[in-house]
């Protein structure tokens, strides 16, 4: 009888090792280290492996949804040298792979994904969710796929499975500040391939800032002669006096054509680039080579500190607003997004208060302050974009004096902007600086690269929820999502930005797509763990340190 009862113990015991509900990372190996966890994972037993002739099927074959079969048929090929053929078909014929629109699965990105022995066939929402299978299939092949193929042929195969799985959000972010220092084209590439890798589908591009502009304007030329070079840069941290310059002339730009095939291979893995051009403050290079957009009219030279400056374009000035509208037609022209995000941020309001066409505007337009005045720039701004079919975005100080009709809230300075846009029915982006900030330290500074400051551990990145007990259901819709933010002040290189966004960025991408019942640090640890290999294997520079909150335990 012992006998009999320890059997039956041992055969449902491998019954639930083999199929086991939810996201926990399989005790085999580790296996199935998905990220971001999915809303459902089951284990099953077996692998699919890919046969030289295993075909793509894909119902219906599009512009779109051939996207998705070429990125997985490329993956295939990186690793076994054989690339299946793409065609279409009504489904699954021996050792392939089938991919359909279903419309039965509500969410354009939501996926169904099921792995057996004999197919592998994936059902989604929409193009975006063959997209999002297709990168959670990827992270279930070894990292041999990540490598274009060096003659070695590798039998490729994949753990069987079904994932169910769809984001929390409708909006998942990154951001990256090239106005204080830029980074090749191939670069912001390969920053586009992390975001898709993790499922993000925004890319917040900050093309402008004091010191230097990086987006070519054809009807301002003096925007990339003058504004987008610096004659030296700050040496060590700003707040350090006094300031040491290193005397090298710094800068440059994107072109139209770059900047069209940034956003074209970023819509190829279904991310969104949102560019942002700032006003009215932190906009001291534009200033510098059209002096005449200013309070005083100069002259100005672009900042070689990083900081907040005096001089901004004049309110009161309507040149001002004929110049901004040129350069965001321009801007629309390249950029397809629905989004253009315009700053808004840290504006000091003392040029304003002394110039008389401010003070005349103010009178004229019956506002009751300087921040009323910055209110009605940002508003007259937004019936432009909106003429446009855009939408404004900008940072939570456009709070101040009145929020535009149809602004969206990017709330930065912790949660509380964001709360009240959300209470007053505007859409919001939550990218507080105390969990997304990503130039903050992310260990004791011992030891580690020049940042601006703070401590932010991948632990605390994780642990941040966009949910508040201050709002109603209601209320709550207006959260789109979550972004996470690379400010690059004292980041100069490549290298330095992965070391620095990497993996925050990863647990970034959990906090916007995973349910929050599902969310487990410890779990997600033991998945980045398996993952390194990947990462790898992608020549990533990421963080090898303490991830854990070592501050909290003290």
């Amino acid at each position: 009888m012992k006998n009999t009862i320890f059997l039956l113990l041992m055969f449902l015991t491998i019954a639930l090792l083999s199929c086991k509900q939810g996201t926990t990372v399989s005790s085999e190996e580790n296996i199935y280290a998905i990220i971001p966890a999915p809303v459902s994972l089951t284990e099953l037993s077996g692998r699919f492996t890919f046969m030289p002739k295993s075909s793509i099927v894909v119902s219906p074959l599009n512009d779109e949804t051939r996207l998705s079969a070429e990125f997985l048929a490329m993956l295939v090929k990186n690793a076994t040298g054989n690339e299946p053929v793409v065609r279409e078909g009504k489904g699954a014929t021996g050792k392939s792979v089938f991919m359909t629109i279903d419309s039965s699965i509500a969410n354009p990105e939501g996926y169904n994904l099921s792995v057996t022995r004999k197919n592998i066939i994936i059902r989604a929402g929409g193009a975006a969710g063959l997209f999002y299978a297709v990168q959670t299939l990827r992270q279930l092949m070894p990292p041999d796929v990540e490598k274009n193929f060096e003659g070695n042929v590798v039998k490729l195969s994949v753990p069987c499975c079904v994932v169910e799985d769809e984001p929390r959000f409708v909006y998942r972010g990154m951001h990256l500040d090239v106005g204080r220092h830029m980074f090749p084209v191939e670069t912001i590439k390969k920053y586009i391939d992390l975001l898709a890798l993790h499922k993000f589908n925004y890319f917040h591009w900050h093309l402008t800032e004091d010191q230097g502009w990086r987006i070519e304007i054809k009807k301002y030329p003096k925007l990339t002669e003058v504004s987008a070079f610096r004659k030296e840069t700050i040496v060590g941290h700003a707040g350090k006096r006094p300031h040491i310059f290193d005397g090298k002339p710094y800068g440059g730009f994107y072109t139209q054509d770059e900047v069209r095939d940034i956003v074209n291979y970023a819509a190829s893995k279904f991310i969104t680039v949102i560019p942002e051009i700032e006003m009215p403050g932190h906009s001291l290079a534009a200033l510098a080579a059209y002096p005449e957009l200013s309070c005083t009219g100069g002259p100005f030279e672009v900042a070689t500190r990083w900081g907040i400056f005096e001089d901004v374009y004049c309110a009161g000035k309507e040149e001002t607003f004929t110049f901004l509208e040129d350069v965001l037609s321009e801007v629309i022209e390249l950029f397809p997004s629905k989004y253009i995000h315009i700053g808004g941020d840290e504006c000091p309001k003392s040029r304003w208060e002394k110039c008389p066409l401010c003070q005349k505007r103010i009178k004229e337009e019956g506002l009751k302050d300087e921040h009323e005045l910055q209110s009605y720039f940002i508003k007259r701004i937004e019936k432009f974009l909106v003429s446009k079919g855009r939408r404004l975005i900008g940072w939570d100080e456009i709070l101040e004096g009145g929020l535009a009709p149809e602004a969206t809230v990017m709330s930065w300075r912790g949660v509380s902007g964001g709360i009240e846009a959300a209470r007053q029915n505007h859409d919001v982006i939550m990218t507080p600086t105390n969990y997304f900030y990503l130039d903050y330290y992310q260990t004791e500074p011992d030891n580690e690269p020049l940042a601006i400051g703070g401590y932010l551990p991948l632990e605390t990145v994780y642990s941040f929820d966009p949910r508040f007990e201050e709002l109603t259901e209601e209320q709550h819709k207006h959260i789109l999502g979550v972004q996470g933010n690379v400010w690059t002040e004292y980041i100069s290189t490549p290298e330095h930005l992965e070391y620095m966004t990497c993996p925050r960025m990863f647990a970034i991408s959990e906090v916007g797509w995973t349910q929050a019942s599902k969310k487990d640090f410890e779990d997600f640890l033991a998945r980045f763990n398996v993952q390194r290999a990947r990462y790898d294997a992608m020549n990533i520079n990421y963080f090898k340190g303490e991830y854990r909150n070592k501050r909290a335990e003290r």
